[in-house]
């Protein structure tokens, strides 16, 4: 099937040629024909909204600067390769919502803003969803997944669909974060040399490199809140079900969700807003953005201290946070015991494995994959047939495990390991959120980046996302400070539809610590 992607080159050309009044300027500043200046590099959302609204801003202007941002550094500059495709309709969306914008039509408050799409959700336009997957270059969907509907009609600007971890790191043991066949690695903006974590890598890279103001990512177990925490932004995985699934390239029904990546707390709580289902903005009662801005309403929180050895900056920054929380009058208490049990993790794998294979296989028929290669037999087939072209410098095991399962054989063992896992995961934080009365648990997100590594795949050192991931209960992650130059995030957890509340709590510790830096995109550590 054919790619119409336009190349960038030629889409920039275009612009010149059709009466755009706009150019990029030499410093990345927006010049419009009546002279006035106005810089969109860095902006924030709540900056970028104020901008449109004052008319210093058109949203025109706003995506030249950044195709001309991508442009500079996704495949050339930096190198980032956070971005797989761009959206050759990006322009004529933005000149039409300014059109609608002075005629006094706004959408919503997203109006005119873009926003770029982990490349495993489906758009009926000229790019392609392919999950980073050889076996699905160039596949083209007939139409949006649900949440681009949502989208498009809130008068978001589908900019550019993203790079990231192949098959969303589900297809084999050993794999680095960032890596597919498609798209090549990602690349962390703050130290080029390190993983930008997975597999929502190149949505958070982009938003962290300013290559676009918002980015919608994916999360399984750790797919938001690791790539946003290493990469110094903010990231929400949101309630089981806040956000539909339909039309996503899936790995599991039962813990997928869509979330929003943004530099700001607002940003995010903005974009879930509009990502949010109806059933869920009922369940939410409030404005998300509106949540975000108002005092938090928690009294008391949990502040799990049990990482605090994995890295120097740890525990400095929680002393803070604590001083601060407590600063606001909010009682903390913290625990030095925080530790799943290994028969979750066993019990979240087999779950994983089974609805990988049922799953995956519905949406390759469903979204109309070649007949050699709807199924995930014929994938694991085609890749070995493809050889290093499709598999490069790892396995394949999940998509073998996945293509060997019998659903109707396996299907009461799922459904077992489906039952203990929940229970599990939903233990493990309503020992404190139901029963001890805490209204979130706040904890580090994940350890600094390692070394980007084709030998040995991802080199973990802690991550807190699964509790979380698996019971389906709501977590954000914002920036809390550095250890060097590498970020570090701390998450918060809540109950279910406690984003309002979640989201006052976050803003109120993005003010106090302060930690967000703009990337110094550090090719390397001297010694």
């Amino acid at each position: 099937m054919r790619n119409f992607v336009l190349s960038l080159s030629l889409l920039l050309s275009l612009v010149a040629c059709t009466g755009n009044t706009s150019s990029v300027g030499s410093q990345g500043a927006v010049q419009a024909s009546s002279e006035t200046e106005f810089n969109p590099a860095w902006l924030g959302t709540s900056a970028a909204q104020q901008a449109l609204t004052s008319g210093k801003l058109s949203s025109e202007q706003l995506v030249t600067y950044y195709l001309q941002q991508i442009e500079t550094h996704n495949k050339t500059g930096y190198q980032l390769a956070a971005i797989s495709d761009i959206n050759p309709d990006a322009l004529a969306q933005a000149r039409q919502l300014d059109a609608e914008r002075r005629q006094g039509k706004l959408r919503s408050a997203l109006h005119g803003l873009p926003v770029v799409l982990k490349a495993n959700i489906a758009t009926n336009d000229s790019m392609p969803t392919t999950a980073g997957a050889l076996a699905l270059q160039g596949h083209l969907t007939a139409s949006d997944a649900a949440l681009v509907s949502q989208l498009r009609a809130a008068g978001a600007i589908i900019l550019a669909k993203t790079n990231l971890s192949e098959w969303a790191n589900f297809r084999g043991e050993k794999s680095a974060s960032g890596w597919s066949a498609l798209g090549g690695q990602v690349r962390n903006p703050h130290l080029l040399s390190h993983t930008p974590c997975g597999s929502s890598s190149g949505s958070a890279v982009a938003v962290a490199a300013d290559l676009t103001l918002l980015a919608v990512g994916t999360e399984t177990d750790g797919s938001i809140m690791c790539p946003a925490a290493i990469n110094g932004i903010v990231g929400i995985k949101p309630t089981r079900s806040a956000v539909s699934g339909e039309g996503i390239i899936p790995i599991a029904e039962a813990q997928d969700i869509a979330g929003p990546m943004s530099r700001t707390v607002y940003g995010a709580a903005l974009l879930l807003d509009a990502l949010a289902t109806p059933a869920a903005q009922n369940k939410f009662a409030v404005s998300l953005t509106e949540a975000a801005a108002q005092r938090p309403t928690a009294k008391k929180v949990l502040v799990v201290r049990a990482y605090d050895k994995q890295d120097a900056a740890l525990a400095p920054m929680l002393d803070k946070l604590t001083a601060e929380l407590n600063a606001a009058g909010i009682e903390v208490v913290s625990t030095d015991n925080w530790q799943l049990p290994p028969e979750l993790y066993q019990a979240e794998l087999k779950v994983l494995i089974y609805e990988f294979k049922r799953d995956l296989e519905h949406w390759l028929t469903t979204y109309q994959v070649p007949a050699e290669r709807d199924t995930l037999a014929e994938i694991v087939e085609f890749n070995q047939v493809q050889g290093q072209a499709a598999l490069a410098f790892y396995g394949q095991e999940y998509l073998e495990q996945a293509a060997a399962i019998d659903l109707e054989a396996d299907k009461a063992s799922y459904q077992q390991a489906l039952s203990d896992s929940r229970k599990l995961a939903e233990q493990a934080l309503d020992k404190y959120l139901r029963e001890q009365g805490f209204d979130a648990i706040i904890m580090p997100s994940y350890g600094p980046a390692w070394p980007i590594d084709h030998v040995n795949g991802d080199d973990f050192n802690f991550g807190t996302s699964t509790a979380a991931a698996v019971a389906g209960y709501p977590s954000i992650t914002l920036p809390a400070t550095y250890s060097g130059i590498l970020p570090l995030g701390v998450s918060l957890v809540g109950l279910p539809w406690s984003e309002p509340q979640l989201l006052a709590l976050a803003s109120l510790l993005e003010q106090r610590l302060a930690a967000y830096q703009q990337p110094g995109f550090v090719a390397e550590l001297s010694d």
